[in-house]
């Protein structure tokens, strides 16, 4: 399933996307304004966002650099401005694709799935030696493997694959244990600690790059962050 926020000031054209992608296995939420599709990303996790560009107060190019302040999340632009100068704009400040009004259903459907196979997450990450790898489901250091509970592995992945990215213990909650999970916050706390003190064990300095958000969740920080 593919979770898309779908951002257009019309009603009738959040119903209409919707129509189209919800056989497709697409979950779909509509924001009415670009001020309720930031308020439903601090929420939630989606895997994309279809974003119109003529919406009052604020318009979707600006929506646009309001999300890559701290996002990668990919976008498409879904809008009736189909000048040459538009396109540009929209895909200079961020946007990885341009979908013109009226569109075809089939070509929507397929530059999506286009833009999501680009920002495919990484399946191998390595930082300082530490080297997670989904593929055969092993963290290591130094080629010294780190016994990891799956939802350990899982929740580190995340980290290691967008450093920067902070992680509210909400979205953290959704994307390891399900939207319907009844987890709370503080069992995500206890998995961190653990995590923390399996790495920290292998002599890999965890604290140097997995950071608390103090009252919000975790990140990851590369060194050449700091």
């Amino acid at each position: 399933m593919v979770k898309a926020l779908l951002v257009d000031d019309e009603k009738r054209m959040l119903d209409l996307l919707a129509l189209y992608l919800r056989p497709h296995n697409y979950i779909c939420k509509k924001a009415i304004s670009a001020k309720e599709a930031l308020s439903f990303l601090k929420e939630e996790t989606f895997d994309i966002v279809l974003i119109d560009i003529m919406m009052p107060e604020m318009n979707g190019w600006e929506l646009c650099q309001e999300i890559r302040k701290d996002s990668d999340i990919p976008i498409i632009m879904v809008t009736a401005r189909e000048q040459k100068e538009d396109i540009i704009k929209g895909l200079k400040l961020g946007a990885d694709d341009y979908v013109t009004k009226p569109f075809d259903e089939a070509e929507l459907l397929a530059r999506i799935e286009a833009v999501l196979r680009r920002m495919k997450p990484a399946r191998r990450v390595e930082v300082n030696g530490l080297l997670w790898n989904e593929d055969e489901f092993e963290l290591s250091y130094k080629n010294n493997t780190i016994k990891l509970t799956p939802k350990e592995f899982t929740m580190l992945g995340y980290f290691m694959r967008k450093p920067n990215q902070v992680f509210t213990r909400e979205q953290l909650i959704e994307l390891i244990w399900g939207y319907d999970s009844h987890t709370e916050g503080r069992t995500v706390d206890s998995h961190v600690r653990n995590m923390r003190d399996k790495i920290r064990q292998s002599g890999f300095p965890i604290d140097d790059y997995l950071k608390t958000v103090w009252g919000v969740g975790y990140k990851w920080v590369n060194k050449s962050s700091l």
